[in-house]
C-alpha cells in the first residue's frame, strides 16, 4: 500500500547476503532512509522497525542467492473469484497479496496498512472497507483500487504496480516507477511472482 513497507518486499539482490536466512529486518536511519536485509545488524542510528519471516523465498544449494517461488494459499479462490468480478489478473493480485502480507489477512505495517493487500485507513474509506482485517473486504477494496490504477496509467502493470506501493501522484510526477528503493524492489518483486503466477495457468 502507499509507503507502506510490506510483508515480503525485497529484491532479489537483497536475498543474496545470506542462503540460509529465515528473516527479513527493516530498519530505519539517517533522514526516513530504509534498509532491508536478511542480516541483522546492531550499527549505532539504525533503528530496527520490523522483523518478517519470509515464506516466499527458498534457497539454493548451488548458488548464494534465493529465488522467488510461488505458494498455494488458503486464498487462491477468494483471489480468483475477486479478480475476476472486477476484471483483473487474478495472478497479478495473488503476487501483490505475496509481497504485501505474505497471505496474512491481519498483518499491519508499521504506517497502519493492514489486511492481505494492505489497505491504508483512507484507502479502505474510499472503497467502502469497513473491516480491513476481513479478506473478502480487503480484496474487494484492493483489486479495485488496483484496477483503478491500472485504468488511470492505460493498462501499464508496472506503473500501476509502482502507484499501489507509492502512490499515484509520486508516478505522475516522476512520469515512470519513483526512483525510491522501496518502490523499485517492490516492482522489481511482484513482477517477477506475477510471471510465475501467470505461467501456472
Amino acid at each position: 500500500m502507499i509507503g507502506a513497507i510490506m510483508a515480503t518486499w525485497l529484491s532479489l539482490d537483497a536475498m543474496s547476503q545470506t542462503a540460509n536466512a529465515e528473516s527479513v529486518y527493516v530498519y530505519e536511519y539517517g533522514k526516513g532512509s530504509r534498509l532491508i536485509t536478511d542480516v541483522p545488524r546492531s550499527d549505532a542510528g539504525y533503528r530496527l522497525i520490523k522483523v518478517y519471516r519470509i515464506d516466499g523465498f527458498e534457497s539454493t544449494r548451488s548458488s548464494a542467492s534465493r529465488s522467488l517461488r510461488t505458494i498455494k494459499s488458503s486464498y487462491d479462490s477468494l483471489i480468483v473469484e475477486q479478480a475476476s468480478l472486477h476484471g483483473v489478473d487474478s495472478a497479478l493480485v495473488k503476487a501483490m497479496i505475496q509481497v504485501e502480507s505474505s497471505f496474512n489477512p491481519i498483518a499491519i505495517s508499521h504506517k497502519g496498512a493492514k489486511g492481505l493487500m494492505q489497505l491504508m485507513p483512507d484507502t479502505a474509506r474510499r472503497y467502502g472497507v469497513t473491516d480491513r482485517g476481513d479478506p473478502h473486504q480487503n480484496l474487494d477494496g484492493g483489486v479495485r483500487y488496483l484496477k483503478d490504477l491500472l485504468t488511470m496509467f492505460s493498462q501499464n502493470v508496472r506503473l500501476a504496480v509502482a502507484a499501489y506501493n507509492a502512490g499515484e501522484n509520486a508516478v505522475i510526477r516522476y512520469s515512470g516507477v519513483p526512483p525510491y528503493d522501496e518502490t523499485q524492489n517492490y516492482v522489481k518483486t511482484v513482477l517477477a511472482l506475477h510471471e510465475l503466477y501467470a505461467n501456472r495457468n
